[in-house]
C-alpha cells in the first residue's frame, strides 16, 4: 500500500488570483511568507493576450453558470474574470477615488451604511497604489477629486470624440476633466505607453493597462509565491470554531485540500459568500463567518445609462481607451434631485469597435438589415457615446445565496437575487435625461439612450465595527474566525458611483500590511 502524501501546510493560502489576491500574494511573499494562490481558471500569462474580441471573451468567467434573478438581474459573466488576473485582467483601468461622503452615507444623510474607516484612513494607500501601479491623470483639472498626491503620469491623450462631446457639457455649464486611468501615458516601470487602439477589453497585449499580470502577480512570483490554476475552491475546513485549518478544492475532478495558517478569500463578490455558505457544518451551522447572518447580503451594483449619437464632424470613435477619455462629476452630490438619492458620474467618449457587446452596432439594437448597414457606414466615423454610472444603496435583500444546482465536488452553486430601489432608478432616469441634453447641446444630428444596464459588483461580505451588523472588521478579518481574511470589493458597505478597482487596491494594501504587521494575531 502507498500512503497518500499529506499536503504541506503553508503560511497563507489565497483563493483567487485577481486584483486583491495578487496584491495580497505580493505583499505576503515579500514579507517572507510561504504563499500558495489557488485560481479556478486558466494560467494566463501576459504573452497570451491577443487584440481580439473572441479572445477577450475567454477572459471572462468560464466556470459553472451563476444564476441571477430578481426584478433587476445582474450579469455576472461580464463582471467576473476567469484565470490568472481575474476580472482585473480585462477591466478598463478607470480609477477615480471614492469621495469623502461615500464613506459616511449613514452619518451624513441617514441612508445606507457607514464604512468603519474614513477617506483620510484610505488616502495614503490611494497615494501609494497610484505610484506602484501607475496612474495617468490631471489632479488639478479633476476638481471633484478628494485631496491626495498628484498622479505620477500626465493624462492620456484625448481624441475628436471627447472634444465634440465636451462642448455639450460646457454649453450646459458642466465641467469635464481627463479621466484618471490605470494606463500608461508614458513609459512607466518597464511598461510602454498606451497605443490608444482601444483593446483594453482584451487585457492590453502591450502591458500599458495595469492588469495584475504586469503589476502584482509578477512581483509575487519573484518573491516566491506559487500560483496554481484549475483549482476550484469549494469550502473551508474548520480547525476549531474560530480557526480555519484548510481550504478544500477540486483539481481535475479530484477533491484536495490545502492547509494553511492564514486563509485569504479573494475569489469574487459572488464566490466568496458561496465558499463561506458551502462551509456550513457542525462548528459553523450557518456557514463560515456567518454568525451575523449577513454573508451574501448587501450586494450592490452600479446602474448604467448609455447615450449614443451621430455628429457632423468625424469623431474617431475607435481611438482612445475603453474606459473613458473624460469625466464629469458635477452630479456627484447625493441630494437635490426630486425622487432620487445618490451620486453619479459621466464616463465620456469610450473607444468603441463596430460590433461586440459594447460596440456601435449594439447601441442601436432596434436596427437590422439595410438600415443597420447604412447606420454603421455613418457611425464608424461620426459616432459619439458616454455612460452615466449611478449609485445603489445597500439593501440586505440584494444577496448571494446557494442554489439547488451542484457544482465541482458536490458544492452548491451561487445565485444572485437583486432589484434596484426607486431611488436608484430615479437617479438613472435623471442622468439619462441629462445625457440627452448634453448631446443636443454638443450639436448631435441625432441621439438616443439605451436601456437600463449594470456594472460592477460590491458587497456581500461587508466590513464594519459591529460583529452583529457586518462580516469582517475594517481590515477584512472575519469577526468569527481569527485566521480568515476576506478581500475584494465584497467588503464595501456602500458603492459610491465610481469604478471600484482603485478603492479595492487601496483597501487591500491597507489590510495586507496590517496582517503582516500583526501576523501573530492572525496565525499564532
Amino acid at each position: 500500500m502507498v500512503k497518500a502524501a499529506v499536503p504541506e501546510t503553508v503560511d497563507a493560502v489565497i483563493v483567487g488570483a485577481g486584483a486583491a489576491g495578487c496584491l495580497y500574494a505580493a505583499k505576503l511573499a515579500a514579507a517572507g511568507k510561504a504563499v500558495v494562490v489557488l485560481e479556478a481558471g486558466p494560467p494566463w500569462r501576459a504573452g497570451d493576450l491577443v487584440s481580439s474580441q473572441i479572445h477577450a471573451r475567454r477572459l471572462r468567467w468560464g466556470g459553472p453558470r451563476v444564476a441571477s434573478g430578481g426584478d433587476h438581474p445582474l450579469a455576472y459573466n461580464f463582471n467576473a474574470g476567469w484565470g490568472f488576473g481575474g476580472a482585473a485582467l480585462h477591466h478598463y483601468g478607470t480609477w477615480p477615488r471614492m469621495h469623502e461622503e461615500d464613506f459616511r452615507v449613514r452619518t451624513l444623510y441617514g441612508r445606507g451604511l457607514d464604512w468603519p474607516i474614513s477617506y483620510d484612513d484610505l488616502r495614503p494607500f490611494y497615494d501609494r497604489i497610484q505610484e506602484e501601479v501607475g496612474l495617468s491623470g490631471d489632479a488639478e483639472a479633476e476638481v471633484w477629486r478628494p485631496s491626495g498626491a498628484p498622479y505620477p503620469m500626465p493624462p492620456l491623450a484625448t481624441f475628436a470624440q471627447a472634444r465634440v462631446i465636451a462642448r455639450g457639457f460646457a454649453e450646459l455649464g458642466l465641467r469635464t476633466a481627463p479621466m484618471p486611468m490605470a494606463i500608461t501615458s508614458m513609459p512607466y516601470k518597464g511598461r510602454p505607453a498606451c497605443l490608444y487602439d482601444g483593446w483594453c477589453d482584451a487585457g492590453c497585449p502591450i502591458g500599458a493597462l495595469a492588469n495584475p499580470l504586469v503589476t502584482y502577480k509578477r512581483v509575487a512570483e519573484a518573491a516566491g509565491a506559487r500560483f496554481r490554476a484549475g483549482c476550484y475552491v469549494t469550502r473551508l475546513l474548520p480547525q476549531t470554531r474560530t480557526r480555519v485549518g484548510a481550504v478544500e478544492y477540486v483539481e481535475k475532478g479530484e477533491t484536495k485540500r490545502q492547509p494553511a495558517d492564514l486563509v485569504v478569500l479573494a475569489a469574487s463578490v459572488v464566490h466568496n459568500p458561496a465558499i463561506l455558505l458551502n462551509s456550513a457544518g457542525d462548528l459553523w451551522p450557518a456557514g463560515a463567518a456567518n454568525s451575523s447572518g449577513l454573508v451574501g447580503r448587501y450586494v450592490m451594483a452600479h446602474t448604467v445609462a448609455s447615450i449614443g449619437g451621430l455628429f457632423a464632424e468625424e469623431t474617431e470613435p475607435h481611438m482612445g481607451v475603453t474606459g473613458a477619455q473624460l469625466t464629469c462629476r458635477d452630479g456627484y452630490g447625493k441630494t437635490g434631485r426630486d425622487g432620487a438619492f445618490g451620486s453619479y458620474q459621466w464616463l465620456i467618449a469610450p473607444a468603441v469597435k463596430p460590433n461586440d457587446l459594447l460596440g456601435i452596432a449594439i447601441s442601436r439594437a432596434d436596427l437590422f438589415g439595410a438600415a443597420l448597414d447604412a447606420f454603421l457606414h455613418r457611425a464608424v466615423r461620426h459616432f459619439g457615446n458616454m455612460l452615466a454610472m449611478g449609485e445603489e444603496l445597500p439593501d440586505p435583500e440584494n444577496r448571494i445565496e446557494l442554489d439547488s444546482r451542484r457544482g465541482p465536488g458536490g458544492s452548491r452553486l451561487p445565485r444572485i437575487l437583486h432589484r434596484f430601489s426607486s431611488d436608484a432608478l430615479a437617479l438613472w432616469a435623471h442622468a439619462r435625461a441629462e445625457g440627452r441634453r448634453v448631446f443636443a447641446a454638443a450639436g448631435a444630428i441625432e441621439a438616443w439612450a439605451g436601456p437600463l444596464a449594470t456594472a460592477h459588483l460590491m458587497g456581500g461580505t461587508i466590513m464594519g465595527d459591529d460583529p452583529a451588523r457586518s462580516v469582517t472588521d475594517s481590515f477584512g478579518r472575519a469577526h468569527d474566525i481569527e485566521n480568515l481574511v476576506i478581500a475584494g470589493p465584497g467588503l464595501f458597505p456602500t458603492a459610491g458611483a465610481v469604478n471600484p478597482n482603485f478603492t479595492n487596491h487601496a483597501v487591500t494594501l491597507r489590510s495586507a500590511e496590517h496582517v503582516i504587521a500583526h501576523w501573530s494575531r492572525y496565525a499564532p
